[in-house]
């Protein structure tokens, strides 16, 4: 699903829950009383990756260390995951939200690395991650990420040896994540990314020094 859509959607339950909640019962704002600085509420502390409520303030670079963890089992780039992460990043990734989403779409794509359920069973089978369920991944974001590693992991295993393209070997991969393994591998031989490829390869572009940055906290 494409980021403008879920501003969309984000939109709109945003305007709901104005509706929903209506004016004031006179018809008139109140002021708030001065707060003194004695007794100003402390600032909320960031989210981190290991609080419970980490979506509340969402940034893929709180989970660094994941993310190199996983990489290094999967033997893959962890500045792409990362980069993944980021660009998978535009969708709110409330565990609620998620599971709310679920009842009305037919094909949702969990967790914070935005995976469909097709693509983490063919990941975790015979191999890895048992007894883990796909439905998990809206709260376990760590498992988001080691699922996600491994699947990139996959797709770099499934590219011929002999590359037909200019695109590098993690630009195809990441392609792959975005438009499934069919496509990456015409890609690799020399077929141009359609328009929403192309988009998804540059948002990569985009957040590769961030990503970069990030894996080294």
């Amino acid at each position: 699903m494409n980021k403008g859509w879920w501003l969309i959607v984000v939109g709109a339950v945003g305007v709901a829950a104005c509706v929903a909640r209506g004016p004031e019962s006179d018809g008139e704002a109140k002021p708030s009383a001065p707060v003194s600085s004695a007794t100003k509420p402390a600032p909320k502390p960031k989210a981190t990756a290991t609080s419970t409520d980490w979506w509340t303030d969402y940034d893929p670079a709180h989970f660094a260390v994941q993310v190199r963890k996983s990489a290094a089992a999967a033997k893959v780039n962890p500045q792409l995951l990362m980069a993944i992460l980021y660009n998978e990043s535009y969708k709110p990734h409330d565990p609620e939200f998620e599971r709310s989403w679920q009842k009305i779409d037919s094909n949702p794509a969990l967790g914070i690395a935005n995976m469909h359920e097709a693509a983490f069973e063919d990941t975790q089978r015979g191999r890895r991650m048992p007894g883990r369920t796909w439905n998990e991944l809206p709260d376990h974001p760590e498992l988001a990420i080691e699922a996600a590693a491994w699947h990139l992991s996959d797709l770099a295993r499934g590219l011929p040896d002999r590359l037909r393209t200019q695109l590098t070997r993690d630009e195809l991969v990441a392609l792959g994540y975005n438009a499934g393994r069919g496509n990456m591998r015409l890609f690799a031989n020399g077929r141009k990314p359609g328009s929403q490829a192309q988009s998804y390869l540059d948002r990569i572009h985009d957040n590769w020094q961030k990503s970069a940055d990030a894996v080294r906290k």
